[in-house]
């Protein structure tokens, strides 16, 4: 799959029924670059709908609860809705680095025969930062994992764990590697903003009068007015 880099704004929709989601994902899509569909937010979640009616490309998420998401099910049927995504070639998929390795391989599986969809590996912390060593040995497993992208995002409680994962960058750029890294609360909240001009691939917003889905999301019209006072030649 070829990637273009970086993606930019990512919008992350978060209701609980569709058309409501479809709804908030189409307003979104004048500021953002992808649009994110947290399936684990639906009551009754879908896949056709969002590919149907949503112009930007579409990364579907199905977060479990024991990495600070919704989906309270067993494993089989959270990432069964992913591989139903795959299937109707999206643009991306995320897969959490924690996902047991059988039900990986199975969705890179799915990958190989549609490979129209690229796969985020993801990693998130809401209690805090690693250390370095931590952060590095985390960031290595995804790029063994197979995925197209890592995605790195903890919680920032001073300005040296922002700095901290910031720094993910320079591996990731030596590795050749495409990586999500930013830190979620008030302290990251410029981690949001900074990734993409430090060669992060894509930073999360929240839709303009829409539900946060961690802690600091910006909204995705004024993320989108900084980054073009940012993008100004000066």
């Amino acid at each position: 799959m070829e990637l273009a880099s970086p993606a930019g704004i990512c919008v992350s929709i978060a209701c609980e029924k569709i058309p409501e989601a479809v709804a908030m994902a189409k307003q979104s899509e004048d500021y953002a670059d992808v649009v994110e569909i947290r399936l684990d937010r639906l009551v009754a979640p879908e896949i056709e709908p969002f590919i149907r009616q949503l112009t930007r490309p579409v990364l579907f998420t199905n977060r479990p609860v024991w990495e600070g998401g919704g989906f309270k099910g067993p494993e089989g049927e959270r990432v069964a809705l992913l591989l139903k995504a795959i299937k109707n070639d999206c643009a991306l998929v995320d897969l959490e680095l924690k996902t047991s390795p059988e039900l990986r391989a199975e969705a890179l599986d799915a990958l190989l025969q549609h490979d129209q969809t690229g796969m985020i590996i993801s990693w998130h912390d809401f209690t805090g930062t690693p250390s370095s060593e931590e952060l590095g040995e985390i960031l290595q497993q995804q790029m063994e994992s197979g995925a197209h992208i890592g995605k790195i995002v903890t919680m920032a409680d001073n300005y040296n764990d922002v700095l901290r994962v910031l720094n993910l960058q320079t591996m990731a750029v030596e590795n050749n590697f495409p990586l999500i890294a930013f830190c979620m609360g008030p302290s990251g909240m410029i981690s949001r903003l900074a990734t993409l001009r430090l060669g992060g691939y894509m930073t999360y917003a929240a839709p303009d009068g829409g539900e946060e889905t961690a802690p600091g999301q910006i909204g995705v019209s004024t993320l989108h007015a900084m980054l073009k006072i940012f993008a100004q030649e000066r």
